[in-house]
């Protein structure tokens, strides 16, 4: 946030051409000169260039009480507190936005430099108010501050000046400061309203300055009003600004403020990403409809190509309204306009869609245009044309706004959504959606505690969603159909026993056996699924964003899958069943002896336990050592578990079990089961895959073949890819690091001298300045080697 514009008396101050009006000259093919006095204040927050008003210049303007009160305005009205040292180039702001200190600095550089704050003061330093030059310090006592809220979009501060003198300062969205404005002197009102829009055009987001004198007797009037309200223990916030709406009222409009919010890098090709990835995405924003409108174009939201539907409270008819005064009529026309203009641009969007050769669409709606929008009446109109268009832009909305748009999406579009916020304004919609993501900055924390992910900057949304979010969909995917095949298969065997037996409760395998087959047995590998199996890397991922889309189809958890899995399940329980069954009607053991039901359900249940593991290698993209060491551990386990328990089982009443497994494992039969059961259990998925992948390959199918000899970008790739980026200065550090940090063996002072590690640097060719600190360090080695040798 940094201070670059102003609008003092109907006066434009400030030079310098912002990111977006570049990004408007490129889209139009022109070039734009920038100059920048060489004695231009740099500074962070203050980004500001005019010498009309700067070091005290503004003394000489045709309007130079209306500038100090511009400059006291910003000094006073706000709750920022000063830390460190009392002086301009020392001093820290603690604000609650980057907005209200980047004001407080601005009016530091015009000469009126807030210090110290107290509970019942704000001390500042002015410069150039009685003449250029004079430096007075001044306290001012503040008697109440109107804290800003989402509702009331202002902040008024009453203060009183050394001689007695009430003034009450309010700052606040141009809405409603100008509803608050006294008659008369329309002249500044109409100049500063096009000096607004012309900053919201050039992307800057702006604040409406306004005072007002107070007499002493309708203060004191008004501040027991104040008082009780503030001690009330019910509706303490809404009696507050219902007291504060009857001070707030015949303002005098001393000019306008623009301050620029640079976009953080990469947010434009992040969101063209995004929508490449089929996500559509809705901007809800408190600036003014021009800011907003300038702020999609350099986020690459919204295109010259695009056809654009406005929704907008700042028309002719709307203002002639208005200027009636009655609230009554005002909501219904405006209602009324709201309701023609949604009906106009649905019709228009079908003909555009019933033409066959349809532009992208983007909507334009403002905060009071929406508030109506949302009306049960019209919201389904209004939801209808939003997810028609490529593009939707709410601006000048409220938290509440944000968080009822967010609702309606999610509740009569049946969409996930996704909120994210950087601001405590953003927290109320951060919530309303399916899934919140905060962004950590300097709006403060409170959109990521409010939230369920946290991000650093915007563009890292674009890793959340396609490379995570994305591999995240398909091992939850995985794991669940997993789990519902194996559970399935297992328990068809039984199944198919209960017709053998006559349906009389016969149990087919042991109990320790059904215990523990989802608990040690099957439990491992798909955890290791769930977390390392991914079918592309993250950079494919990121270039190829239309993968996403296979998600949003939820083409990998439809019921088309699901039955086939089930299928899966049916076809392998009937090999593992009657192929083991029937074929130990003629198996013997090495005593001559058939096998009974539990050499049966023990083979079975082998066969079971590999081919459940083994299919799970079947159906992973990526297989890791983790994989095999999983899934070979699992059989095994099982393995070590039959020889304990068939040794020790008659101890706990299991006879049955007693020494089954020795006695299959004596025979060429098992191991004949053992090799033929999963092989022919495993064959029906074995084709099918084969098939589906050269006939009816998914997306991500044919990416990786065609990326099939290119190495996976592993960490030792990520390393390389770093190491090649490194700058001279780094690659020179780097080199500094690697020399050798034993005592030089050389004598003499050269060698114990600043200038050790530059000759050793020297000697393998890199440059390396002699450091001061050389000194010190070769002194406490050579102290430390003569205590050595004394002990």
């Amino acid at each position: 946030m940094e201070f670059f514009k102003c609008s003092i008396g109907g006066e434009v101050y400030g030079h310098g051409v912002t990111e977006i009006e570049r990004g408007i000259a490129e889209r139009n093919g022109m070039k734009v000169e920038e100059y920048k006095s060489p004695n231009a204040v740099q500074e962070k927050g203050f980004n500001f260039d005019d010498s009309r008003i700067m070091r005290g210049a503004w003394r000489n303007e045709s309007n130079p009480d209306i500038c100090k009160e511009f400059f006291r305005c910003l000094a006073i009205c706000h709750t920022v507190l000063p830390e460190g040292e009392e002086s301009p180039e020392k001093i820290k702001y603690q604000a609650a936005s980057p907005d209200e200190s980047a004001l407080v600095i601005a009016a530091k550089n015009f000469g009126f430099f807030f210090y110290r704050r107290t509970p019942t003061a704000i001390y500042v330093r002015e410069s150039h108010v009685e003449k250029i030059g004079q430096i007075q310090d001044a306290s001012y006592e503040i008697l109440n501050v109107l804290e800003f809220n989402s509702t009331r979009k202002r902040q008024s501060v009453v203060c009183r000046y050394s001689d007695g003198r009430l003034v009450l300062y309010c700052k606040g969205a141009d809405t409603v400061i100008y509803e608050r404005l006294a008659d008369g002197n329309n002249e500044i009102r109409n100049i500063t309203r096009e000096h607004l829009e012309q900053f919201g055009s050039a992307g800057l987001r702006t604040l409406c300055l306004a005072y007002k004198e107070l007499h002493p007797d309708a203060y004191e009037s008004w501040n027991e009003k104040f008082i009780q309200a503030k001690s009330s223990l019910r509706d303490r916030e809404k009696k507050l600004d219902e007291v504060a709406e009857l001070i707030e009222n015949g303002l005098t409009l001393i000019g306008c403020t623009a301050i620029e919010d640079k976009l953080q890098e990469g947010v434009p090709g992040c969101i063209a990403t995004l929508q490449r990835a089929g996500i559509k995405i809705w901007v809800l924003t408190g600036d003014k409809i021009e800011t907003a409108i300038n702020i999609a174009y350099a986020c690459n939201l919204i295109s010259n190509e695009m056809k654009k539907f406005i929704i907008s409270s700042e028309t002719d008819a709307i203002r002639e309204v208005e200027d009636k005064g009655d609230p009554v009529e005002i909501a219904r026309f405006i209602k009324d306009e709201v309701k023609k203009e949604l009906k106009k641009c649905t019709e228009e969007a079908r003909s555009y869609f019933n033409s066959g050769s349809a532009p992208k669409l983007a909507l334009v709606i403002d905060g009071k245009c929406l508030m109506y929008a949302l009306d049960p009446s019209l919201r389904v109109m209004l939801l209808d044309l939003g997810l028609n268009c490529h593009s939707v832009v709410c601006c000048r909305v409220s938290p509440l706004q944000k968080a009822q748009v967010t609702s309606m999406v999610k509740k009569g579009a049946r969409k996930i959504t996704l909120g994210i916020g950087d601001g405590a304004n953003d927290v109320s919609m951060i919530q309303a959606a399916h899934v919140g993501v905060g962004i950590s900055g300097m709006e403060g924390m409170q959109a990521v505690m409010a939230s369920d992910f946290a991000i650093a900057q915007f563009r890292y949304l674009e890793d959340l969603l396609l490379v995570h979010g994305r591999w995240s969909y398909l091992r939850v995917c995985k794991v669940v159909l997993y789990f519902f095949y194996k559970n399935l298969t297992f328990a068809l065997t039984q199944f198919w026993f209960t017709f053998q037996t006559g349906y009389s409760g016969q149990r087919f395998y042991d109990d320790w056996f059904q215990s523990l087959y989802n608990v040690i047995f099957t439990a491992v590998p798909v955890v290791i699924v769930g977390l390392f199996d991914k079918d592309v890397s993250a950079s494919l991922s990121k270039k190829y964003p239309e993968l996403y889309k296979e998600g949003i189809k939820n083409v990998y958890f439809k019921w088309r899958v699901v039955a086939l899995y089930a299928f899966f399940s049916i076809y392998q329980s009937l090999i593992f069943f009657y192929f083991v069954a029937t074929t130990t009607l003629t198996a013997k053991n090495l005593d001559g002896k058939i096998f009974g039901l539990w050499d049966i359900s023990t083979m079975a249940f082998t066969c079971v336990v590999i081919t459940v593991n083994l299919r799970l290698l079947l159906i992973c993209n990526s297989i890791t050592r983790w994989h095999y060491i999983s899934v070979g551990g699992s059989i095994l386990a099982w393995f070590i578990f039959v020889f304990i328990y068939s040794l020790i089982c008659h101890l706990f009443g299991r006879e049955n079990i007693y020494f089954v497994i020795f006695v299959l494992m004596s025979t060429f039969y098992f191991y004949l089961m053992l090799l033929l059961v999963p092989i022919a259990a495993l064959f029906c998925d074995f084709v099918y895959q084969g098939v589906q992948r050269w006939f009816f390959p998914y997306d991500y199918q044919v990416i990786q073949e065609m990326h099939k000899n290119e190495l996976n970008d592993t960490g030792r790739a990520k390393l390389l890819e770093v190491g090649n980026q490194l700058t001279e200065d780094q690659a020179r550090s780097y080199a500094v690091s690697r020399l050798p940090p034993q005592i030089s063996k050389h004598t003499g002072f050269a060698f114990d001298s600043p200038g050790y590690e530059s000759f050793f640097a020297s000697q393998i060719g890199v440059y390396a300045p002699p450091k001061a600190w050389d000194v010190a360090r070769r002194a406490s080695m050579k102290s430390r080697l003569k205590i050595v040798l004394q002990k």
